[in-house]
């Protein structure tokens, strides 16, 4: 069988952070007037129990993963928009919910930072589609070509609901996650009661124990950014960045907030153009290697940064 699509992230469900988006307005929760539709049909919000059975299900048919925020209104429009689309293809492809913030752990299985993102689960490989929102017409030539692609790829079924009911995710049992290192596990469970200054102290101390400790060290980047951002006012920090394009602090802010929003690439670029002309490159250099930590080698948007930063510090 020929592999779907690009080649995806592998799924690791472990130790998820919302990096989701600062200050855009809310709406009323699903089902709700003014919310996205609830539920049903080929629609299915589903639970971490549910995830592996989602993932083998990809094998007969397309599975389109929404990753959202239910109460952010950008996130809800995007869900009423997938959601009349999914109606439209009547089972060539099963839509599933997962709120981002009540279950963080899938989001960390599909590497996702920012909400809404939509993924596809094709034979049981992820399949990246967009990040962000789109109209219709551009989401229904999305999903045409992940319907060529299974089509490819013999999976070809399609769902049939008993009347009144929606489609249903078998049962299979999923294998116990390993248990965290206790440091990381207490770094996580300081970010999920944000009390951001003992996770970094937890990671710092996992480094020190093992420098060689990747996870720690993503973790690491991913508290401290998290503790430079709690409270900032994006607009604010904008303001100040364009008045003083100089300001190399102004300048960490704002890449800080647009890496936390999933505008990565304009972080990274706007640091590496300070690079050249900065009086302490060496600033610049750090902060940059912090975010090449959090995104991890398999970024594709990593190796190209750090090509680009060594050319503006050499």
């Amino acid at each position: 069988m020929s592999q779907p699509g690009a080649p995806g992230p592998q799924f690791d469900v472990r130790g998820a952070v919302d990096l989701s988006s600062l200050g855009r307005p809310s709406a009323p929760p699903p089902g709700a007037p003014g919310g996205a539709p609830a539920a049903g049909g080929f629609v299915v919000d589903i639970t971490d129990e549910m995830f592996p059975s989602v993932v083998q299900q990809s094998a007969q048919v397309p599975v389109v993963a929404l990753l959202w925020m239910p109460t952010d209104a950008e996130n809800a429009r995007l869900a009423t928009t997938l959601g009349a689309l999914t109606a439209e293809y009547a089972g060539r492809f099963l839509l599933v919910r997962i709120d981002a913030t009540a279950y963080p752990q899938i989001a960390q299985a599909f590497q996702v930072q920012a909400f809404p993102t939509v993924v596809a689960v094709l034979a049981q490989q992820p399949v990246p589609l967009f990040q962000g929102t789109a109209d219709e017409a551009q989401i229904r030539s999305v999903l045409d070509e992940l319907l060529t692609a299974a089509e490819a790829n013999g999976v070809t079924g399609v769902l049939a609901p008993p009347e009144g009911q929606q489609p249903t995710v078998p049962a299979v049992a999923a294998e116990p996650e390993p248990e965290l290192p206790p440091l990381h596990q207490k770094a996580y469970d300081a970010i999920e009661a944000d009390d951001l200054e003992t996770a970094v102290a937890a990671y710092e101390q996992a480094l020190r124990e093992d420098p060689r400790d990747h996870l720690a060290t993503a973790g690491l980047a991913q508290a401290r950014l998290l503790l430079r951002t709690r409270g900032a006012d994006l607009a604010t920090v904008r303001a100040a960045a364009a008045d003083h394009p100089e300001d190399v602090e102004a300048q960490l802010a704002v890449a800080d907030l647009d890496l936390l929003g999933g505008k990565v690439e304009d972080a990274l670029g706007r640091l590496i153009e300070l690079v050249p002309d900065a009086e302490d490159k060496d600033v610049l250099r750090k902060r940059l290697v912090e975010y090449f930590d959090l995104l991890g080698p398999q970024d594709p948007r990593v190796a190209p940064a750090r090509r680009a930063l060594t050319n503006a510090l050499y």
